[in-house]
């Protein structure tokens, strides 16, 4: 039998390395890559008491909120608990408005339970709060609840148009521009539906700006080997943290017609701009202004989420997508489509419909509502500015004013022998600097390898999340860190 067992184990699976399915190979996620794996095993190894240089990991790495001790706003979860348990209705710590926000929601959902499936595009009466939003948002502009798609968190969205967005084969298969360095969503998306990345890369020494003519460059060097329809943008940036002017945003959209390229636009830091003379203009607001050649014309998919902003709801997997001149026999497959996944979840939907349709002035909860978002938003700008400032008193790190988002971006310069004994192991030399760093200090950064960067420049990326005395305590330690490390190599 043991000879059995061995001819057994030795029978080839039916799935292996070599018969999976090889765009997956290709998914690359940095974000929580072999970095985030190291840092996890180190935690473990230092609750069963290995000795190291430090007592805590410190997870700089993700835009996780709640994880790094934002605080979640009360009048969300007050709703949120009323939903789950609907007991609570009679429960006089409550106020009105979280009430009459609970039945609305539950009145919409199937046996007035949140666990009920709900229609695909996601519930009718959020759909309308969230075209009201977009409509106050964005100074009176008409939105039509019909083109909302209610998503699971903004990437599922933009998976979801880049699935109906990707075709062709050879030089006819879709081309997507991407700004470097980008959120890795995008280069993952791209490579596991077998489309073509197209780069375009922004100008670290204008302040991560876009370049019409990069835009051009990148576009006309991809056109020999496939076909160009799609243009991404981010912003607010991520990683990058730059804010989009209006001037540049009425660029973008007349480069995309002239070129007809469909337009993605990931807006989901929209309410995180923190610098003096930086506005959040949406592309949508931008598209109507410029008047109806454009705003009949060019396509459009923009994309907002519960996870960032004051909100920090990563883990309710909320957001929505709105669409804007799709073709309309295309707009019945997007409908198919997201309809084979039924619904996203449903305590998503309804964060969305809170954050869309907050507490007014005059309800019970405004005043402690109001109070939560401005202290988080407040706390936010104040870290922005404090981790550009500490991070350029190093030398050897340049970074950048975080303008909006949740996380700086810095270029370190790299002693060649790192560079070097980086190489000889096979790695990115901004990847062996993060590894050394979370080795000897505990800190989990992502390289700026993880997102993109121009040749010859390395980066890492951080978030600006900690707590303020602990974000002091890391920057210290990486100011630290970097002169050691600088030090060591030269």
């Amino acid at each position: 039998s043991a000879l059995r067992n061995e001819a057994l184990s030795r029978r080839q699976k039916v799935l292996t390395i070599d018969t999976m399915n090889a765009n997956i190979k290709k998914v690359e996620y940095a974000v929580r890559g072999p970095i985030v794996q190291r840092a996890v095993q180190i935690e473990k190894e230092l609750k069963e008491g290995v000795k190291k240089p430090f007592n805590e990991v410190i997870k700089a790495n993700i835009g996780d909120a709640h994880a790094m001790g934002q605080r979640p706003v009360t009048f969300f979860r007050q709703v949120l608990a009323l939903c789950s348990y609907p007991e609570l209705l009679d429960d006089d710590k409550f106020p009105e408005d979280t009430k009459y926000r609970a039945q609305r929601i539950l009145k919409a959902c199937g046996g007035s339970s949140i666990g009920a499936y709900t229609a695909s595009q996601g519930i009718e009466c959020v759909r309308q709060d969230v075209s009201r939003y977009i409509e106050r948002r964005d100074g009176g502009v008409p939105c039509d609840p019909d083109n909302i798609y209610l998503t699971t968190g903004a990437s599922d969205g933009i998976v979801t148009m880049l699935k109906l967005l990707t075709a062709g084969e050879g030089r006819t298969r879709t081309g997507v521009m991407i700004p470097i360095p980008q959120y890795p969503l995008y280069s993952a998306a791209i490579a596991e539906l077998g489309a073509v990345q197209l780069n375009y890369y922004l100008d670290e020494d204008k302040c991560w700006g876009l370049d019409i003519s990069e835009l051009q460059r990148s576009l006309q060097a991809a056109s020999k080997h496939c076909n160009p329809r799609v243009l991404c943008i981010i912003n607010p940036g991520n990683p990058t943290g730059q804010v989009q002017s209006r001037e540049r945003i009425e660029d973008v959209i007349r480069f995309a017609a002239k070129e007809r390229l469909f337009l993605m636009a990931d807006e989901v830091y929209q309410d995180n701009v923190y610098a003096e003379g930086c506005k959040f203009y949406s592309f949508k607001k931008v598209l109507y202004e410029m008047g109806p050649e454009y705003f009949n014309t060019v396509e459009l998919a923009s994309f907002h989420s519960t996870s960032k902003c004051y909100m920090g709801e990563c883990g309710m997997r909320g957001g929505y997508m709105e669409v804007i001149n799709m073709d309309s026999e295309v707009k019945a497959q997007l409908t198919k489509l997201v309809s084979v996944r039924l619904c996203p979840p449903v305590p998503g939907q309804a964060l969305m419909a809170l954050v869309t349709n907050s507490p007014q002035p005059g309800e019970p909860s405004h005043a402690q509502f109001l109070k939560e978002r401005t202290a988080t938003l407040g706390d936010l700008a104040q870290k922005a500015k404090l981790t550009e400032e500490i991070l350029n008193t190093v030398p050897g790190i340049r970074c950048n004013p975080v303008q909006g988002a949740m996380y700086s971006f810095p270029q370190i310069t790299l002693p060649e022998r790192a560079i070097r004994e980086a190489k000889e192991k096979g790695q990115a030399p901004d990847m062996f600097y993060c590894m050394k760093l979370l080795e000897e200090t505990g800190i989990c950064l992502v390289p700026g390898s993880g997102f993109g960067q121009k040749e010859g420049t390395y980066h890492f990326r951080m978030t600006i999340l900690p707590p303020a005395d602990k974000l002091k305590i890391l920057l210290s330690k990486v100011k630290e860190f970097h002169q050691r490390f600088t030090k060591c190599y030269s």
